[in-house]
């Protein structure tokens, strides 16, 4: 019988394409053991937005999460997001910044590394898929999937082929807008085994446009060897497909998954009781569990369109959506096509909504984007709007060499800046993606430490 894997995203990429990456560990913690005996290949716990959000809204320490999902699961293996160079921040890491985040990420409990470039610049997840093999893990190199004039099959294919000359351990297709077809999804990855690429192939898409459940059997047909689904009440909309439904028709079709049906049901129970929660105090909103064929034209990823919808929230501005929704592509194409990708996606997404509200386009240039034209994020896809670089620019040109070969050594002065409160290279690291939201975090946490022990003083 064919062997299918799964991986279960509710943990991290659910979490964050339905509720911004809202759901604490204490929600989640009791189904932990139910989840390591469920047969899934791995759970997708860390990465991504999970380590800002901590820090930022959950009043949690990334690194003590881990550990606390590592000391319960011991079966499954647990896998993290990683964006290259971005790590989990919003601009390019020294390299001995990303090398020691790599390895304390595998010390502190993860086992697979999926790594991606937002521009499918491969020179910039080198040194992060050497760090995760020298440190003992499993280095899952990502093609970002997109659809664009500039982007084709040969492509693709490429790029796999360079992934499997980097030795990755495995190669992910990550279409996170959902705008992959189920013939797309079948002749790319066809196209693929057919030029020789033994690597195994996982595909990860979203349930957006509603095409998601019908890409993973077609892309199955054609050979690939796991999918990313989420369990089904916290499954659709933006997140993923269903575990369930997949692991049922995929049985029908020959298949063999090796998860245990039983034990999905209680997963899926208690994690029915937490999604209703978040539906009651408005953090899940009906939008965002919608079907959204829009997608196919602005592309846009679960968690880009959360976060959007929140920011539009904030400014009292939400009744704007559809036109922020229509400037995206015309800022995605004005910048060469990027995939539409953490931390692209919310880059362009700012500037689009920054655009409509402004009133004007570019009368206010993000310093993020102004740093993608000057080249601080790689290589673009395609050629960047003349008029758009040239008022960034000037006269002076774009970087073409690797961005990170000119930056100093970091993990020295990280270690200066957390040493009033920690000697931790984890706290170092926190400290290096996010300065101003890990230090009131530290001061928090001390208060807490203080608070704790006059606590306990004083019941003795």
């Amino acid at each position: 019988m064919k062997k299918i894997l799964f991986t279960e995203t509710v943990l991290r990429d659910a979490n964050q394409s339905l509720i911004a990456t809202r759901m604490p560990f204490a929600d989640f913690e009791p189904m932990l053991s139910e989840m390591d005996k469920a047969g899934y290949y791995s759970l997708e716990c860390w990465g991504g937005a999970t380590f800002d959000s901590c820090l930022r809204f959950l009043q949690e320490d990334p690194w003590e999460r881990l550990r606390r999902i590592r000391a319960v699961v011991k079966n499954t293996k647990l896998q993290m997001l990683l964006r290259g160079q971005n790590l989990l921040g919003y601009k390019h890491y020294p390299d001995d910044v990303v090398r020691a985040f790599v390895r304390k990420s595998v010390e502190n409990g993860i086992d697979i590394v999926r790594i991606f470039d937002a521009l499918n610049d491969l020179r910039n997840i080198q040194v992060a898929v050497d760090e995760t093999k020298k440190a003992g893990g499993h280095a899952q190199g990502a093609i970002v999937y997109t659809l664009s004039p500039i982007h084709n099959l040969q492509t693709y294919v490429g790029l796999a082929k360079q992934l499997e000359a980097m030795e990755v351990d495995s190669i992910c297709i990550k279409d996170m807008a959902g705008i992959m077809s189920p013939q797309e999804a079948y002749d790319l990855i066809t196209a693929i085994k057919e030029a020789g690429i033994a690597t195994p192939i996982v595909l990860h898409t979203h349930a957006t446009t509603g095409l998601g459940s019908m890409t993973y059997l077609k892309a199955v047909e054609a050979g690939a060897n796991c999918i990313d689904t989420a369990i089904s009440s916290m499954s659709g909309g933006t997140s993923q497909p269903p575990t369930e439904t997949l692991d049922y028709a995929l049985r029908q079709m020959g298949y063999e998954s090796g998860l245990d049906t039983k034990r999905l049901k209680k997963i899926n129970d208690m994690f029915k009781t937490i999604r209703d929660g978040f539906v009651e105090t408005g953090d899940l909103t009906p939008m965002i569990l919608s079907t959204e064929t829009d997608a196919l034209n602005y592309q846009i990823p679960g968690g880009m369109l959360s976060n959007l919808i929140s920011q539009l929230k904030q400014q009292n501005a939400l009744g704007r959506l559809d036109e922020v929704l229509a400037e995206t592509p015309r800022v995605r194409k004005d910048l060469g096509y990027p995939p539409l990708v953490t931390p692209l996606s919310q880059m362009v997404g700012v500037q689009a909504a920054t655009n409509v509200l402004l009133g004007q386009r570019y009368k206010t240039i993000g310093k993020e984007i102004q740093s993608y034209i000057r080249g601080e994020y790689g290589t673009p896809p395609g050629v960047i709007d003349a008029e758009l670089a040239h008022k960034v620019l000037g006269d002076e040109q774009p970087i073409t060499s690797r961005f990170a070969d000119t930056l100093k050594p970091g993990m020295e002065e990280a270690m200066a800046n957390v040493a009033q409160w920690s000697d931790t290279q984890e706290d170092a690291l926190s400290y290096a993606m996010f300065p101003p939201v890990a230090e009131k975090f530290f001061i928090a946490r001390a208060e807490r430490a203080v608070n704790t022990v006059t606590y306990s003083i004083r019941k003795a």
